[in-house]
């Protein structure tokens, strides 16, 4: 037996030695974790890094430079893994080899360990550098929020909720503006918010606050409430890409004339309807007609903007979000078709954004985030929009970067699955 604080006698090392050797000579590589697809697929985006790289070189590209930007995360880390994976393949190698003497067997037997493991950190990283960017993701985005179940107490959450986010984009230097707020008053002194949308503009605010898109819901006593009951209401949290007033080829797609375009809007199928506007404002409310209201006549959105007094002004909002809400239709509509096809081939599915995603509880101070599985007893931190909801939010990416992973993987092998039959 070997007491704490002896000297490890030398046969013990020679014995842990021989241990760590056996291990590693009966158990394969970890190349093996990056299937030979995921290996393929690296390989071929480093090979178009490289090339449109040096096509940079001779004449500058807006969309050429913004794709080489997000390959070069791929190429970096495909040849991190292979210097890594070629490392631990010689001291495999050495260790294998009978004829390796005695002293260079024992300091790879030290090494293979860390080199393992280091090898193990760059395979993640490179599968994680092969999910695809989000086609909206470097786009600023519209922030919607509309109280659902819970009546009153749902409406005073939803203000909790526009405060938050308006704080958070403040922290990160995104400036947060509004492009409509409804509200009613309450019985206190908090107005009740019974919808907003907030554009944040900002590179990338849209793949930033993705993540936030969903069902939150909120479990407190209300200010009403007589018998201490807690109560459960629920806001839904939609986040939509914010477009330019006109369609550009740095949008990644042909811009707002190409019928293909998850963009496109045909005006044709756009009913637009003024009207005066509706609520407080004294007498350019009764006599003005600055209210408009679109209608997309395939789909029945609808779209009604009034907070602004110049009808124009109005128009060009409401087909701004018009727009977006029918682009992200658009986009998730093709996801569940890619969904269904893996539920049915994999058995992975996907959660929508009407899947109830974040609890709010006042009386334990608790902030549970339902997909990343992320609990923090730091709820007024997260309110303010602080460091607690970046905790959060990067808990919950890295939660859809797993899944896109999974995605991924099952589309390789269907798609080995189809070559083979």
């Amino acid at each position: 037996m070997i007491r704490l604080g002896h000297a490890i006698p030398r046969h013990y090392k020679v014995i842990a030695r021989c241990w760590r050797l056996t291990r590693f000579l009966t158990t394969p590589s970890n190349s093996s974790s990056l299937s030979p697809a995921f290996l393929s697929r690296a390989r071929a985006i480093a090979i178009e890094h490289t090339k449109l790289s040096q096509q940079l070189t001779q004449s500058y590209d807006v969309k050429v430079a913004r794709k080489v930007g997000e390959l070069n995360s791929t190429s970096v880390a495909l040849a991190d893994w292979e210097h890594a994976n070629n490392s631990l393949t010689e001291l495999q190698h050495l260790l294998a080899d009978p004829s390796t003497d005695a002293e260079l067997r024992s300091l790879a037997a030290d090494e293979i360990t860390a080199s393992s493991l280091a090898l193990d950190q760059v395979t993640a990283r490179l599968k994680t550098s092969l999910v695809p960017i989000h086609e909206f993701a470097h786009l600023p985005c519209l922030l919607e929020l509309r109280p659902g179940a819970g009546g009153s107490e749902a409406a005073l959450f939803a203000g909790d909720l526009l405060r938050m986010y308006q704080a958070f984009c403040k922290r990160h230097g995104l400036r947060a503006s509004m492009l409509k707020l409804e509200e009613t008053e309450g019985t206190g002194a908090e107005s009740q918010v019974q919808e907003a949308v907030l554009e944040i503009e900002g590179e990338g605010a849209y793949g930033t606050l993705r993540c936030e898109a969903g069902v939150h819901r909120v479990q407190r006593v209300p200010a009403t409430e007589s018998k201490g009951r807690t109560h459960t209401s629920a806001v839904s949290v939609l986040v939509l890409p914010s477009f330019p007033s006109s369609g550009s080829e740095e949008m990644g797609q042909a811009g707002f004339n190409d019928p293909e375009s998850d963009y496109y809007v045909d005006p044709k199928d756009v009913r637009t309807d003024v009207m005066r506007a509706r609520g407080a404002g004294g007498q350019h409310v009764n006599t003005t007609d600055s209210a408009v209201r679109l209608t997309h006549l395939p789909t029945g959105t609808v779209v009604a903007i009034q907070d602004s007094r110049s009808q124009p002004k109005n128009r060009e909002k409401a087909w701004q979000i018009l727009r977006a809400r029918i682009a992200q239709a658009r986009r998730e509509a093709r996801e569940e078709e890619m969904a269904q096809l893996r539920v049915s081939v994999l058995g992975i599915a996907k959660m929508g954004r009407g899947d109830k995603i974040r609890t709010y509880n006042w009386g334990q101070q608790r902030v549970t985030d339902h997909r990343s599985g992320i609990t923090l007893h730091h709820l007024d931190d997260v309110l303010e929009g602080g460091p607690g909801l970046d905790e959060v939010m990067r808990s919950v990416r890295s939660w859809m970067t797993e899944r896109e992973l999974e995605a991924l993987a099952a589309d390789e092998e269907a798609m080995a699955a189809s070559k083979a039959g």
